[in-house]
């Protein structure tokens, strides 16, 4: 039997990279998919390479930082397939500008797609896998989540966002057999290409030939889009409020944040004997070793 045989499965942001390589590798393994993005003719070429791959597809045009396109997106499922098994929070978009620079526009829009369209979207999809007894909803996350991103106050603070989210989902959901996971792909798509861009500078300015983005640390969509369909699959079923990273050649977990130095007394501290304890403690250096994305 294949991987994902009868499966359910809702993709946002499906349109092209990660989204659109995942959407036909889990047609491929039996699912059964409905796709979404902005750009008709986009969405169009998902659609018929998920059916060239012998997949069931259905497809809503829209951008899930409209709520009612969320709402659609998991009714078209629950319509066409009868139900809902997984949900992936893939849409994105990037407006980077350093602080100085970032407009309320670019702020808002950035939230608007990742955050609230992932939390609207697992709103609709929660009501619809409980009546049914249970599924998945994977956050697709980033480093910049993690460990922020140089001129991305607004997608850092989405992704983080993101992973507040599927930590509240699991205390709520677990209970309905609801499971939600993070996946953070290390993939070479649009979204990623400043990232090769920025290289290639750095490379010309060094007189170094510029690196592939697998020698980089990325996969090619394709090749990250396997971790999804193993976290969908029922063989992640033992995989409940992690974070897994994945660039189709090194996958790894990530902790939650955890107390990394505790000092406890029976009496109050004062600000001044605050001073003087933190006088000898390090601090922990978060941004380093920098993550690659």
């Amino acid at each position: 039997m294949a991987l994902l045989q009868g499966k359910r499965v809702v993709i946002t942001g499906s349109s092209r990279g990660l989204g659109r390589a995942t959407a036909v590798a889990m047609a491929k393994a039996g699912a059964r998919v409905v796709v979404n993005g902005t750009d008709p003719q986009a969405l169009a070429a998902s659609v018929a390479l998920v059916r060239e791959a012998g997949g069931e597809v259905a497809s809503v045009l829209g951008s899930v930082a409209d709520a009612s396109v969320c709402a659609a997106l998991i009714q078209t499922c629950v319509t066409h397939y009868g139900g809902i098994d997984v949900l992936v929070n893939n849409a994105g978009q990037v407006r980077d500008r350093t602080l100085f620079k970032m407009s309320e526009e670019d702020f808002d829009a950035v939230i608007a797609v990742h955050l609230r369209g992932a939390w609207a979207c697992g709103k609709y999809a929660a009501i619809a896998m409980r009546e049914r007894g249970g599924g998945q909803i994977i956050n697709i996350i980033s480093s910049a989540g993690l460990a922020g991103g140089f001129g991305q106050s607004n997608y850092a603070a989405a992704k983080a966002g993101m992973l507040g989210l599927q930590r509240t989902w699991v205390l709520e959901l677990t209970r309905y057999g609801i499971r939600c996971n993070a996946f953070w792909p290390i993939a070479a798509t649009q979204m990623t290409q400043v990232v090769f861009e920025n290289a290639g500078r750095q490379a010309a300015a060094s007189g170094t030939p510029p690196l592939s983005p697998a020698a980089l640390g990325f996969g090619s969509p394709s090749e990250v889009a396997q971790g999804l369909l193993w976290l969908a699959s029922d063989a992640a079923n033992h995989f409940n409020g992690q974070c897994i990273t994945f660039n189709g050649r090194k996958t790894a977990l990530w902790s939650v944040p955890r107390e990394v130095h505790e000092t406890f007394r029976d009496t109050p501290f004062s600000a001044a004997e605050l001073c003087a304890h933190y006088a000898q403690v390090v601090p922990e250096d978060l941004y380093q070793p920098r993550f690659t994305e």
